[in-house]
């Protein structure tokens, strides 16, 4: 709950972590691949779409980033081969994953994941403006994908990097965003919100202590496969 003068002091806070943090660098290598090769069955395929954490800020690959392990994750739960592909930007905003990034996102896909509300959240983004780029998305990514699964936004109090009083500041607009995100999913079929309460643990962050680490993703992904219905 946020306090009297948490607004004032969360400038600040904001002015001086905008000043001294190091972001740790999106993952490198392929952005497409195949895990679970050794198993029998058709390819399940799964995209990711995103923000930095799509792109695997905090880790060196994706294959420690949250698709490589939501791949396996879903390989080892359906014993089936995973096809996965990845699309994500540091600093993707929703307004920009919708105009920018949505369009590299293959077709008939089993499952979808966005990961995004971040970049809205600290740059004060508005709900309905929130709303209507999630709304055209989550439709775009429907028409691709038997499933879409939208993460809820990163509860910023606990981040490690994050100052008591900015924390929360950008989780009370976090709700925001989070209410009219779970009010579209909501009326769409096939369409799944996921909270982002069960963040890891402070030590499951990467070394910038904003971006998680492998651990971190491994855990992440196992939430959201939990959601996912194949």
């Amino acid at each position: 709950m946020m306090k009297a003068l948490d607004r004032p002091i969360a400038a600040m806070q904001g002015l001086w972590l905008k000043a001294t943090i190091k972001m740790a660098p999106p993952a490198a290598g392929p952005t497409t691949g195949m895990a679970g090769t050794s198993m029998a069955g058709r390819p399940l395929r799964v995209a990711v779409l995103g923000d930095s954490t799509a792109a695997g800020c905090g880790v060196d690959t994706h294959d420690e980033s949250f698709t490589g392990w939501l791949a396996r994750e879903l390989a080892s739960r359906t014993r089936r081969p995973v096809r996965w592909q990845v699309v994500g930007q540091f600093g993707a905003t929703a307004r920009r994953i919708r105009y920018r990034l949505l369009s590299e996102i293959g077709e008939d896909l089993d499952a979808a994941v966005l990961l995004a509300g971040g970049n809205d959240v600290m740059g004060g983004r508005l709900p309905d403006e929130w709303a209507a780029d999630l709304a055209a998305i989550v439709d775009d990514l429907s028409a691709r994908s038997g499933h879409v699964i939208v993460a809820g936004t990163p509860p910023f109090a606990l981040f490690p990097s994050i100052p008591p009083a900015l924390g929360r500041v950008l989780t009370a607009r976090a709700e925001a965003l989070d209410k009219a995100s779970r009010d579209i999913c909501r009326t769409r079929p096939s369409t799944t919100w996921v909270t982002m309460t069960e963040i890891p643990p402070r030590h499951f962050f990467a070394t910038d202590r904003f971006h998680l680490s492998a651990a971190g993703y491994r855990r992440w992904s196992q939430i959201i496969a939990d959601h996912i219905p194949i």
